[in-house]
């Protein structure tokens, strides 16, 4: 549901915060989707996306990420799926190429545990999504990790015309980062 990345927008850091930029590993991450569609559950992948990740290790609430996916490169199990999946009644892609995600903010829930704050845009749409998130920090390694449900409606996927009544109306993103200390 993503494209190519985009440069981080500038964020106000706590006092005193080292703030480093992370590269994504792509070969590394991935940012996949299901969805209940006519009593089966239907995944995707998305293929062709970038991330911009910075933050300081020993304050992760001052991460901030921004995620760009290209809709187009969403791949489904069979050929048929993604071409409705990527086309007009679905995301759009040729109309609206660029879904985003930005991270807007951390915060501590566990050891190890977040709750991460977000933006997500889809169609020209955007909604805030709350979600748990994990983060590990290993050296100049981070591993980033969870999990949210987006409400078709809310962003205009598929609900018009008789495959409506046949999905869900609940898509579950995953996403999984590796990146690297730039």
């Amino acid at each position: 549901m993503l494209l190519s990345l985009a440069a981080l927008l500038p964020f106000a850091w706590p006092a005193g915060a080292q703030v480093r930029r992370w590269m994504v590993d792509p070969a590394r991450s991935s940012i996949t989707m299901r969805i209940r569609a006519a009593g089966l559950t239907q995944t995707g992948r998305f293929e062709d996306w970038s991330g911009d990740i910075r933050f300081d290790p020993a304050a992760p609430e001052t991460a901030r990420t921004t995620i760009e996916v290209r809709a187009a490169s969403l791949r489904m199990s069979e050929p048929a799926l993604t071409a409705r999946a990527t086309g007009p009644a679905f995301l759009d892609a040729a109309r609206w190429p660029t879904i985003r995600f930005r991270l807007t903010g951390l915060e501590r829930a566990g050891r190890e545990g977040f709750t991460a704050r977000a933006e997500v845009t889809v169609k020209g749409r955007t909604r805030e999504v709350l979600f748990p998130a994990d983060l590990r920090v290993t050296g100049d390694a981070a591993q980033m990790s969870g999990g949210f449900v987006l409400d078709r409606a809310a962003f205009d996927i598929g609900m018009q015309g008789p495959w409506n009544a046949l999905m869900g109306r609940q898509v579950r993103v995953e996403v999984a980062l590796t990146a690297r200390a730039a």
